[in-house]
């Protein structure tokens, strides 16, 4: 076919396409079935149709993109639909193409780098498997770690481990805990067996394996605290515990101190049950105690209502301290390093050496009781029944700021880094920044005291008298939700990064045998287990894509 068309005879493919003298090809087409190659019988075309569609495609080659056009706008009017749709189905894979698939693997994932949202990133994996192995790189999934500041779900990836931890699924698992604290979804609540807990909760500690509890009715309660059970009683005490501590040994053993008002603290194997050692050398109740692991040793420090300090060996059970100055009660005491700072009903907080149990200052300020005290290695922070704080130096002893605002003693006090914050008997919340020794935040959080708080990076737990249980942000200082249903009282709370108990007292209904009774309301303790993470089964078997798209709507 010597076919050549000039550029001057075209100008452009006409809309519809022109009419040609073909006599209506499409009547004497062949049908479907011969337009496929077939192998088999003389129907396939002979040479001399063979070289004649080899020379119109090398004559269409030739051809400029406007004879192209005008070229193929005809040849497709000639086309009857089954060509048509023949002709379809073989263009529209090539229309589609995948741009990361052309990239070099190393752009590809740097085109990746700049989605920063997990919903997005979760979507882009169910375009095509190709995108969808792409974004399990690790380093895609890092980067939103860090974006989302899950510094402690890059620690754990980074740090050796038996099993391989991908950044992946650290970050979907620490995104569904993240919104299951602020959102109240997904999380399960856990009600400990009832009917153990009499009285009053004075003390309160958790961590992943047990939730241990101190009461004023001697006994020290431990559940489980992943299913709530109630596991033993520890008995011993006579008089009521005011306060425990427990850590995880270097043998990977759970090691429990508490103390009351029999004056004795006692040590026990809280896996077991076990007394280990019986504390004895105060002479009036202990108030507040704390553990020091240090180079190797396990000690605990005790504060009590004789004025004293005492610094005991818990491994062999023997004091190695007894710290004197204080002139009445010692009311709250925090530990640092070899550091020990205490407060008392005197108005005075002191700072001791551990290892020599000498008063290294006698910090002089406050004009009532100090109540709550916390350490670093830089600042004494001390609360007071005059509703001041006051920041010391480590160094020196000064007063470095005084804290104003609150209207009632300040109770509650918590430090991490540079932020402080405070909970007082106004119900009012304060969140300080120490490097200005400013207040960030005021919040009116409860109707009556704050009785317990908790803060970590992002949220703040706090409990009052009102009963009600409330989740702050700790850095807009705005409400997030409330945590619990209202109560009578809120006695204490403790959170993990993914697990928090409350101790509250609530209203129950209990049948009315005595008439007399009417008007009489029944109350009983109740502790609450929260728990955020994926369930085990989760963990194991859930769909990561289907989840993560769940809790990122």
């Amino acid at each position: 076919m010597d076919f050549f068309l000039h550029s001057e005879d075209i100008s452009s493919p006409p809309s519809t396409p022109p009419q040609l003298t073909c006599h209506d090809n499409r009547r004497h087409q062949r049908p479907r079935s011969s337009y496929m190659l077939e192998t088999h019988g003389d129907s396939l075309m002979d040479k001399v149709r063979l070289d004649y569609m080899g020379r119109v495609k090398s004559t269409f080659q030739q051809l400029t993109l406007q004879q192209r056009h005008f070229f193929l706008t005809e040849l497709l009017s000639c086309c009857d639909n089954q060509l048509l749709q023949y002709i379809y189905t073989f263009i529209t894979p090539k229309l589609k193409i995948d741009f990361l698939q052309q990239l070099p693997i190393e752009l590809a994932l740097h085109v990746i780098s700049f989605l920063d949202d997990a919903r997005t990133l979760v979507r882009a994996s169910h375009v095509s498997r190709h995108w969808h192995s792409l974004l399990k790189d690790e380093q895609a999934w890092r980067a939103l770690c860090l974006k989302h500041h899950y510094y402690r779900t890059i620690a754990a990836a980074a740090a050796p481990s038996p099993h391989m931890l991908h950044y992946r699924d650290l970050f979907r698992r620490q995104y569904y805990r993240e919104a299951a604290w602020d959102q109240g979804r997904g999380g399960r609540l856990t009600l400990c067996e009832d009917g153990h807990l009499v009285g009053l909760a004075t003390s309160l500690q958790m961590d992943d394996c047990y939730v241990v509890v101190g009461c004023d009715n001697n006994r020290v309660e431990v559940f489980d605290a992943r299913s709530g059970r109630h596991l033993r009683s520890l008995l011993g005490h006579e008089g009521g515990v005011w306060a425990l501590e427990f850590i995880i040994t270097n043998q990977q053993e759970h090691l429990l101190v508490t103390g009351g008002c029999d004056r004795a603290a006692r040590v026990w194997n809280l896996d077991t049950g076990e007394l280990r050692h019986v504390l004895r050398g105060h002479v009036s109740t202990i108030r507040c105690l704390k553990i020091v692991a240090k180079n190797n040793r396990l000690r605990a420090v005790t504060g009590s209502r004789d004025m004293t300090l005492r610094v005991w060996d818990i491994e062999r059970g023997q004091v190695e301290h007894v710290c004197t100055g204080h002139q009445s009660s010692v009311r709250c005491i925090d530990v640092h390093g070899t550091l020990v700072a205490s407060g008392s009903y005197d108005t005075t907080a002191r700072l001791w050496d551990l290892e020599t149990g000498v008063c290294l200052h006698n910090l002089i300020g406050h004009h009532s009781q100090i109540y709550s005290i916390v350490l670093d290695a830089q600042r004494v922070v001390t609360g007071s029944l005059d509703s001041n704080i006051r920041v010391w130096s480590v160094a020196t002893g000064d007063c470095l700021a005084t804290l104003r605002g609150h209207t009632s003693l300040v109770g509650h006090l918590q430090l991490m880094g540079d932020r402080l914050v405070s909970g007082g008997s106004d119900g009012c919340l304060r969140i300080w920044d120490l490097a200005r020794n400013e207040c960030k935040h005021r919040i009116s959080a409860h109707d009556n005291s704050v009785t317990c708080l908790q803060f970590d990076e992002k949220r703040i737990l706090s409990g009052g008298s009102d009963g009600r249980v409330k989740l702050w942000d700790v850095e807009k200082g705005s409400l997030i939700r409330s945590f619990t249903q209202t109560a009578r009282t809120v006695w204490k709370l403790q959170m993990l990064e993914s697990k928090a108990v409350v101790i509250l007292e609530r209203e129950v209904e209990h049948p009315i045998e005595d008439e007399s009774q009417n008007n009489t309301r029944n109350y009983q303790a109740v502790i609450e287990l929260y728990d955020f993470d994926l369930s085990e089964e989760d963990k194991e078997h859930g769909n990561e894509d289907d989840e993560l798209c769940d809790i990122t709507k």
